[in-house]
């Protein structure tokens, strides 16, 4: 069985540096958002506008998905949880960054300005596990692909 704190400590780890998801709520497609961490929380940020089909749907706290996939590819992950707006001015202050300012003509005191705030619960994580030896193993016709690759994916509570 796979070690799920070390699949839990690479899922943040690779979140926190690559920082692009897709996020969905039932009845609304995923959207590519990015994420904002405040310190070593393990809540996830997003800013929107209040005009967005995602804030929209967000009246009241809603169940949500994210879909993550590392930029090198050797990680994957699917991760559910509660998504809401936050509207704690004290959060947004900390978050601030010139990539979110570009976004809102008024700054942080733009009408439209909405943080949205992921609670995750739990997630599948994959990990790559293709390497040099498992395509000579593969190549060879040596082993089984499908135990190989069964340490390499793991449900983690987060």
């Amino acid at each position: 069985m796979a070690d799920k704190r070390e699949f839990e400590a690479k899922f943040w780890k690779s979140i926190r540096s690559d920082m692009t998801v897709m996020v969905s709520v039932s009845g609304f497609d995923p959207r590519p958002m990015t994420a904002q961490f405040d310190g070593e929380r393990k809540t996830i940020y997003f800013f929107t506008a209040s005009d967005t089909e995602l804030a929209g749907k967000l009246a009241r706290a809603r169940k949500a998905t994210l879909v993550y996939a590392a930029k090198k590819h050797d990680l994957f992950a699917t991760v559910h949880g509660t998504l809401r707006i936050d509207g704690d001015r004290s959060t947004i202050d900390r978050l601030w960054n010139r990539f979110v300012a570009a976004w809102f003509e008024k700054g942080k005191d733009d009408p439209k300005l909405r943080l949205l705030r992921f609670e995750p619960a739990d997630a599948q994580i994959w990990l790559d596990a293709s390497s040099l030896v498992a395509g000579v193993k593969m190549f060879l016709g040596l082993g089984d692909p499908k135990q190989d690759y069964k340490d390499s994916v793991a449900k983690v509570p987060l």
